[in-house]
């Protein structure tokens, strides 16, 4: 129901509107009634109605004070003025301040309801739109990820402005204003971790996913097939250590009981600036990379790696032999990214040792055992070793890379990177297969309500988080977007070529609500299907 509240000082007037309207009757909830704005406004507040209905005069606060505040804190209450005559001043403030109707005294019950009958009608408009609008905002929710997935490599990169940070942020529903940043990386996996997609990952991300929402202060970007990016906020240092620590406690808490998921998380340092969130981000990806060396299922801060000795010029290097994994190898070059490579590398060389080394036959054997475990890697992904550069794959110029640290990092990073980047170039072309795959299913199931982003990624057998992200890489579009356009073509050509009524086209093409179908047709069109139709007959023509 409609909820009415009543300001009025004459007790006559107020009880003849209170009690001579059948309020119930004619759809209304009357839930209250004040002598003055100032007694009305907590009751105000208290039951918030979605129609005031005051007097301009009254002692104490008068109706025009009152209705300031009510447009204030409740925008979407609309308010209906009653006055007498010669009260021109006041009808002309209360324009300025969006007062739905004026009305004139006396006014009978029947002239007051028609008048209120006409505001709910405003009323019910406005509730319809805005529960077209969160539809479709859901529909689109994919979008949204996109975006803010997009604005923050923005703000690691230091491509745009602080204004520009905030403004984008906004307009994705993200407040970025705070004291102090923290940037979390955080992944769930497998024991080996290289399936991309399981029901028991699935599980827990949409646990984690749910949660997120309750989560004050914690801003969430989708890095799929990475995991997730947190940028923690807080008013003091203190209060980032807290949070900090709570948020560990949360995710501990969410997966003590999901068997065969394993976590890991890499926590920036945090920073007071939010040009700076760039390089709590670098810290959080050193230490995130730590994850092929450690125990799973902990989160490691990026200040427990600052006091580790840094990789330097020391002559060659001491390894020691029980260190040199050829599985972390293989399983960093499964699913690392690029930006890894340094990080990785770096930390197995830390691990295998830096003091002086008397035996160059044994780096040599060290560089040859990882160029032999890329080429390996390839060959197993259907990749000719051959397509590495000389610089990595010539024998000859193994020895020259043994003779310092340096140079033997400086190869294998070079090494790592080029057998990433095939692995990946690779990936695309097979991917573009499965997304074909994809687009098939959605011209065999657009009519399904029901059909949506997660059973597409269901039935190609990839997460709905990776999925979203190769679609959009593929096509140029996100899969919401792709789908809204496959039905809305339908539904032109049904428009222009079937004498279907519009409720019936929007019914074939997949939208079971014809209101809806009507307002995304428009949003999208740029008019509405009867004005679409209307192009056949020489009618004013749209964008479409």
């Amino acid at each position: 129901m409609i909820k009415v509240f009543l300001a009025e000082d004459e007790v006559i007037i107020r009880n003849g509107i209170k009690n001579n309207i059948a309020w119930e009757k004619e759809g209304f909830a009357f839930v209250g009634e004040a002598s003055d704005g100032e007694l009305a406004w907590p009751l105000i507040k208290k039951t918030r109605p979605d129609i005031l209905i005051t007097d301009i005069r009254m002692p104490f606060m008068n109706g025009l004070e009152l209705a300031e505040l009510v447009k204030k804190e409740l925008p979407d209450t609309k308010i209906v003025i009653l006055s007498g005559f010669g009260e021109f001043d006041y009808a002309k403030k209360a324009i300025t301040l969006g007062v739905t109707d004026y009305l004139l005294k006396p006014i009978t019950s029947e002239q007051l309801m028609t008048a209120v009958k006409k505001v709910a009608d405003v009323i019910r408009e406005d509730r319809a739109q805005r529960e077209l609008m969160d539809q479709y905002r859901k529909e689109m929710q994919e979008n949204i990820s996109f975006e803010r997935r997009r604005l923050f490599n923005r703000i690691v990169l230091q491509n745009c402005s602080t204004r520009e940070f905030l403004e984008q942020g906004q307009l994705l529903g993200l407040d970025l204003t705070a004291e102090f940043y923290t940037v979390l990386l955080f992944k769930l996996m497998t024991p080996d971790e290289s399936q991309v997609y399981s029901d028991e990952i699935e599980t827990a991300v949409e646990k984690i996913n749910g949660a997120i929402e309750n989560w004050n202060d914690v801003l969430v970007f989708d890095r799929s097939p990475e995991g997730w990016a947190f940028l923690l906020k807080a008013e003091t240092k203190e209060q980032a250590e807290a949070g900090i620590a709570q948020f560990e406690r949360n995710i501990q808490e969410m997966l003590k009981d999901e068997e065969g998921i394993l976590y890991f998380g890499g926590i920036g340092e945090t920073v007071q600036r939010m040009s700076d969130i760039c390089n709590s981000y670098h810290a959080a990806s050193k230490a995130f990379a730590s994850r092929f060396f450690v125990e799973k299922n902990q989160f490691i801060l990026a200040s427990a790696m600052e006091n580790r000795t840094k990789i330097k010029e020391k002559g060659r290097i001491l390894v020691d032999p029980s260190k040199v994994n050829r599985k972390l190898i293989e399983d960093f070059l499964k699913v690392g990214v690029a930006e890894e490579v340094g990080d990785f590398v770096e930390e197995y060389f830390y691990n295998i040792g830096l003091d002086n080394y008397n035996s160059l036959m044994f780096c040599h054997y060290l560089i040859v055992d990882m160029n032999f475990c890329a080429c390996r890697f390839l060959e197993n992904i259907g990749v000719e070793a051959s397509a590495l550069s000389k610089e990595c794959r010539e024998i000859d110029r193994f020895s020259d890379y043994a003779i310092s640290t340096e140079k033997m990092i400086t190869y294998v990073k070079q090494l790592f990177a080029e057998t990433i980047y095939l692995r990946d170039k690779s990936a695309r072309g097979k991917y573009h297969d499965l997304i074909e795959t994809a687009k098939r299913c959605v011209l065999e199931n657009f009519q399904n309500n029901e059909f949506s982003m997660n059973q597409a990624a269901a039935m190609v057998n990839i997460s709905p988080g990776y999925f979203s992200t190769l679609f959009r890489q593929e096509t140029g579009s996100t899969f919401s977007e792709y789908l809204t356009s496959i039905r809305l073509e339908k539904a032109k050509e049904l428009l222009m070529c079937t004498d279907m009524r519009s409720s019936e086209i929007g019914y074939y093409v997949g939208y079971r609500d014809s209101h809806y179908f009507s307002y995304i047709f428009k949003k999208i069109c740029g008019c509405t299907p009867k004005e679409y139709r209307a192009r056949k007959n020489g009618g004013q023509s749209c964008d479409a």
